[in-house]
């Protein structure tokens, strides 16, 4: 007793002086990798489900129950409907349809379609997903459908469109949108309208636009699932939570008990076998409050949707026990193994694990979500873990706490995640960095992650407390929470895998965004983080573009900007080169990675490369056609004097990793080269008080975050008037919440912010441009794991959200490393 006494004390003290309770967009719970990842998106955990990145509902959910009342303490049921007229996904149906313009009022019931072809929905261009292929510019279509009986229950349009669309009900408009969706959407129907429904015959007409790239149309009509037996819950009551790098913690009150809850992933970037593992710990702790004891057991419920991209999916779930665990798994019944690539898309191949202790004697049991918690509220569940085949199922856990006092009752669960081939590269799929042919099951690492618990949560808390010491000892308080909240987003961005010629790949998701595997302008800002912690990781993210080179299977004389579309690293997607700024990023990258590790054996690898990139820049890097930047979003720009700034710093690291290899020629052409080049630069976009956004655009100004590995690399090719003179003009140009990007626009990126805030010589600068950062993060009004890019004015998310460039938050960091 006194040893576990010990240790209980010594995990307290370090999350104390660790923990950081603040608002976030979104509290990270399970992150792992771009498939599995968990996330609250309110700041009360009790508030709604919670949701993979990208917003689909993937919910987790817990209930203690205390004295016979029942306390909802995590997530919510995802919303589930019940079909009125069903939707496709539901139910096979059929549309009269026609694509030129129709004559007549064609969205009445008594329209005369007879000249109009039949087809089976869904409708749309993309062969291997629709029943009926609609590749022209318009779509005019007509369902018509029988009501038996109208009801009283609210209705949604159950729709999915791409693009514009226009829907009817019996001749009156029910909705309209210029734009498209990639899911199904409910949108609530108003009494007017409703009342438009009859009895026998009905109609609902729809007009699609196919205005560029995809297309698609699926409509139906629902109402939501009724659950009567949720009125006996109550909402536990919400105190606190924290934030560290490797875990968050919510305090909750549970009528007269109090709960701890606790996520884990344990993320250690100086452990890639633990950081691989894809396993994520779930713990409740309960006492009481008012020193009595109470009767209290616990619900846990985990929903299949963690192992679906769409819900009308056909899931496979079971249970059983294997080692000292109790075990539930489900999957899709079709296992499409990496048969899809895209941004906003969840796995549907591999399979789910919730694992609890044996000894618990936890009941576990598989029901439909929308039944979820019924059993355990009615008190009439049962042990029950056969094969259940179904759509949109819960994977149900009750564990009996008996009579909890004044003693702490601390209960372990852990979600894991099986992907079989997480990568396809080159065409040869990849087994997850865990398997790596070591005849490694799933099973083995729940029960080694189950048996090092202990251990594992002292390292963790070990590692929240040094992360968050080096980052407020480089930049402050609020400096240092950024970075704690960046942590566990940046590296779940990415999958860990091994190449077939056995080097470690660290491939990055470019998320919300195009959904680009491993894009070189996504790992350099991230980079910073990496470097401070782990290069190897950084090597990780750099080595399948250069065998993507030295292949020949990319035969320019720059660096890709892409392996392919996640998770097919198959060659570069991306419809444009970005030709300054992936080969200048390749060689900054590599010689910081040469910095870290005081010696240049990994540049001297890929050697031939590098000189072929830094050749191409020494033509073509000092004064930039137009092209794109990994500011992309901006537009082509030509002469873009920060993309210079790129250049020389390039050549200038190029010229370092020559002297550390011993090539003084070498060294001396390309340091000289790149000293002139700054000499022209600095005439060049000399714009008075600052430096211009372009050569030859006076009046304007842009962040030269690139400049910041002439000072983290020790270069010295730009002397320090540069630096002290775009510091003074950027103080005078923000807003609210930060510095813009440049003087385009009033958007900003706040990974770019942080490293321009490094070029600072003193810390009253840094933290007056690294404070509206903070103030966006703790008060912008979007609700998403953080957004790099947003409006400097009101704080809200123009776009891109749980991306690993926040790793680039860490660049004060590692200066100061």
């Amino acid at each position: 007793m006194k040893k576990i006494f010990s240790l209980s004390i010594f995990c307290f003290f370090l999350s104390q002086v660790s923990s950081q309770s603040f608002r976030a967009p979104a509290y990270p719970l399970i992150t792992h990798d771009p498939y599995f990842s968990i996330w609250s998106f309110t700041d009360q955990v009790n508030a709604s489900p919670t949701k993979h990145w990208t917003g689909k509902d993937q919910p987790l959910i817990g209930i203690l129950k205390v004295d016979g009342k029942f306390y909802k303490f995590l997530g919510d049921i995802e919303k589930v409907y019940d079909a009125v007229v069903p939707a496709s996904d539901e139910k096979p149906y059929d549309m009269m349809y026609i694509e030129t313009e129709p004559q007549g009022n064609w969205t009445t019931i008594n329209y005369d379609d007879k000249d109009w072809q039949k087809g089976a929905a869904p409708f749309g261009d993309d062969g291997s997903g629709v029943k009926t292929l609609w590749k022209s510019h318009d779509i005019w279509a007509r369902r018509t459908f029988d009501i038996s009986e109208l009801t009283a229950d609210k209705l949604f349009l159950k729709l999915h469109h791409d693009d514009n669309v226009e829907v009817y009900l019996n001749g009156q408009k029910v909705y309209e949108h210029t734009g498209w969706t990639n899911k199904f959407i409910y949108l609530p129907v108003s009494e007017e309208i409703k009342n438009k429904l009859m009895k026998g015959k009905n109609v609902l007409a729809i007009h699609v636009v196919n205005t560029a790239g995809g297309a698609w149309l699926d409509a139906g009509i629902v109402k939501e699932a009724k659950n009567t037996t949720s009125r006996l819950l109550q909402q536990a009551e919400h105190k606190n939570v924290t934030i560290d790098a490797t875990q968050t913690t919510y305090t909750l009150t549970c009528g007269p008990t109090d709960l701890e809850l606790a996520f884990t992933s344990p993320l250690l970037a100086k452990n890639i076998d633990l950081l691989a593992r894809p396993v994520s710990y779930v713990s409740v702790k309960v006492k009481s409050n008012d020193g009595a004891p109470h009767d209290a057991s616990l619900y846990f419920g985990a929903s299949t949707s963690l192992a679906v991209n769409a819900s009308s999916q056909t899931v496979v779930a079971n249970g059983y026990t294997s080692d000292q665990l109790s075990i539930l798994k489900a999957g899709t019944k079709e296992q499409p193994v990496l048969q899809k690539k895209g941004d906003d898309l969840r796995i549907d191949w591999g399979y789910m694990y919730v694992a609890l202790p044996a000894k618990d004697r936890a009941v576990q049991y598989i029901t439909p979500a929308k039944s979820a918690f019924n059993a355990f509220l009615n008190d009439t569940y049962r042990f029950n873990t056969g094969s259940v085949e179904g759509t949109q199922l819960m994977l149900n856990s009750v564990i009996s706490l008996g009579r909890v006092g004044n003693e702490v009752v601390n209960k372990i669960m852990m979600i894991g995640y099986d992907d079989l081939y997480s990568i396809q590269y080159f065409g040869q799929n990849l087994l997850p960095w865990w398997k790596d042919g070591k005849n490694t099951t799933i099973e083995k690492e729940l029960s080694k992650a189950y048996t090092d618990y202990g251990q594992i949560i002292i390292r963790c808390k070990e590692w929240n407390t040094k992360l968050y010491n080096d980052a407020l000892k480089a930049g402050g308080e609020e400096y240092a929470r950024l970075c704690v909240l960046a942590y566990r987003q940046s590296i779940a961005a990415h999958k860990l895998v091994k190449s077939p010629q056995g080097e470690l790949l660290f491939m990055s998701k470019e998320n919300y965004s195009n959904g680009s595997i491993n894009t070189v302008d996504i790992t350099y800002p991230s980079a910073p983080l990496y470097l401070a912690y782990n290069p190897e990781l950084l090597k990780g993210m750099l080595n399948g573009i250069f065998h993507y080179s030295e292949s020949g299977k990319w035969a320019k004389p720059f660096a890709a900007h892409d392996l392919g579309t996640y998770p097919l690293a198959n060659g570069q997607t991306y419809g444009e080169d970005m030709p300054v700024e992936e080969a200048g990023n390749m060689v900054i990258l590599t010689a910081a990675i040469a910095n870290v590790e005081k010696n240049a054996k990994y540049a001297e690898k890929h050697w031939a490369t590098l000189t072929t990139w830094a050749n191409y820049l020494l033509k073509e890097g000092f004064d930039p056609a137009n092209q794109l930047c990994t500011d992309d979003f901006a537009g082509h720009l030509a002469r873009n004097a920060n993309l210079s700034v790129k250049a020389i710093v390039a050549l200038g690291s190029y010229a370092k990793l020559a002297e550390q290899l011993g090539k003084k020629d070498t060294a001396e052409f390309y340091r000289k080269s790149a000293a002139g080049m700054v000499t022209q630069w600095m005439e060049l976009a000399n714009d008075g008080d600052h430096y211009a956004l372009t050569f030859d655009n006076k009046g304007t100004w842009s962040q030269k975050y690139n400049l910041v590995w002439d000072k983290i690399l020790g270069l010295k090719l730009f002397p320090k008037e540069v630096y002290d003179k775009e510091i003074k003009y950027y103080l005078t140009k923000q807003n609210k919440y930060g510095l813009p990007l440049d003087s385009r626009k009033t958007y900003t990126k706040s990974d770019w912010i942080i490293w321009t805030a490094t070029l600072a010589d003193n810390s009253n600068d840094f933290t007056a441009l690294v404070k509206p950062v903070y103030d966006y993060i703790t008060g912008t009004p979007t609700r998403v794991p953080m957004s790099d890019w947003y409006e400097t004015t009101d704080g809200k998310q123009v776009g891109f959200q749980a991306r690993s460039v926040v790793g680039g938050y860490f660049m004060k960091l590692l200066e100061k490393l």
